[in-house]
């Protein structure tokens, strides 16, 4: 089991679910512990239903009323939006109280929340931290609401994994993929192919651009991102990711020095308790830092509306 830590992410914490931008056009990634950039005429393009969404009711309607009982739960349940570093979502594993056919469902339904390019890779990351609780079959999974309703939603948890999908694309989603927890490289000075390194894509589909890290800002790394985005004619971005108050911010404040409009989700964005200060005390110190001078500070529901 892998148990190296991770150089901005340790906690552990549960945090609650943070909905993200809506499937984008451009996208803006980096390696590791990243926060993602989107520019702004993006988060209007709706999502594409992904074919993971109708397995979902499928596996639903496999399931027998024992398993029922303890797998589905109402759509507003609080474990919906529940998201940790290594939990269980049910007591009960993949591998054990599931059959074979609805073990491959599952499988079928976390490879089509990822491209094709990473699927397999991101899969047996999700293996190899399962370690000896069970690898992919050590994880849980669970149902919340009806098929049909436009709200019923499918989660996979894990070690180090946490992982959606809207089972009828449910409204203000931010995407019909996956919602990781990130794990940062042991230095930033690896490379994004580096042994037992996967990246995990945060959106459907593929990133216009992936930037290898060097530091904690997007904009120290390669391919050069400012020069990117100028070539390009962008001045807008919008920021999500984790963690708020070190990558995150790092970028936000680079990128208002470097003279971008910057919209800093903040509810999009997440990071852990340090010493006396709760996420939350750290989240609002970030947002007080950064709003009127660095970037302007935006919810979600903002960002999509506008």
């Amino acid at each position: 089991m892998n148990t190296t830590p991770c150089p901005d992410c340790q906690g552990g914490t549960p945090f609650t679910r943070r909905e993200f931008i809506k499937s984008t056009v451009t996208t803006v990634a980096a390696a590791a512990a990243m926060p993602l950039a989107f520019p702004a005429s993006a988060a209007t393009k709706p999502a594409k239903k992904a074919a993971s969404e109708t397995l979902v009711t499928t596996f639903y309607k496999s399931l027998t009323e024992p398993q029922r009982k303890v797998v589905c739960f109402p759509f507003n349940h609080e474990l919906r939006s529940k998201v940790d570093n290594n939990w269980h979502i049910t007591d009960k594993k993949l591998g054990e109280f599931f059959t074979k056919d609805q073990q491959a469902m599952v499988k079928e339904i976390f490879l089509g929340l990822h491209s094709p390019q990473y699927a397999q890779t991101v899969f047996q990351q999700v293996e190899h931290d399962g370690g000896s609780g069970g690898g992919f079959n050590g994880t849980s999974v669970a149902l919340f609401g009806q098929p049909g309703t436009g709200k019923f939603e499918f989660v996979l948890t894990g070690r180090h994994c946490t992982r959606r999908c809207d089972g009828d694309s449910v409204a203000g989603a931010a995407f019909g993929g996956p919602i990781f927890y990130g794990h940062a490289a042991a230095s930033f000075n690896e490379k994004p192919d580096h042994p037992g390194n996967a990246f995990k894509p945060v959106v459907t589909g593929e990133p216009d651009v992936l930037v290898s890290k060097h530091t904690n800002s997007c904009f120290y790394g390669d391919p050069d991102l400012h020069a990117w985005l100028q070539e390009r004619g962008i001045q807008q971005l919008v920021l999500c990711g984790i963690t708020t108050n070190h990558c995150c911010e790092t970028t936000a404040r680079m990128a208002g020095n470097l003279g971008y409009d910057v919209r800093f989700v903040l509810d999009a964005t997440h990071t852990f308790d340090r010493g006396d200060l709760t996420a939350d005390q750290l989240a609002h110190a970030t947002a007080t830092n950064l709003d009127g001078e660095f970037a302007t500070i935006v919810s979600t529901e903002e960002t999509v509306r506008s």
